[in-house]
């Protein structure tokens, strides 16, 4: 989050993609940073252990929400 913060100071929009363990943290850490409003899309844990077959099912999945989350921040 604090490297989004800072790209987002730049000028430069930024988003997040964890895994959905990481929900209520992401969101405590960008409230503490001021950056309540950034973008999040939250993909199934876990990721270690996935085969490249289903990281594609997961990044293909979560297209659409990442490209909204790009293009029509809060």
């Amino acid at each position: 989050m604090h490297d989004i913060a800072d790209l987002e100071t730049r000028g430069v929009p930024a988003m997040l993609i964890a895994s959905d363990v990481f929900v209520q943290a992401a969101e405590s850490q960008a409230k503490a940073l001021g950056f309540s409003t950034v973008q999040r899309v939250f993909v199934p844990h876990p990721i270690q252990d996935r085969t490249d077959d289903e990281m594609r099912a997961i990044a293909n999945s979560a297209y659409d929400s990442i490209i909204a989350a790009i293009t029509n921040p809060n």
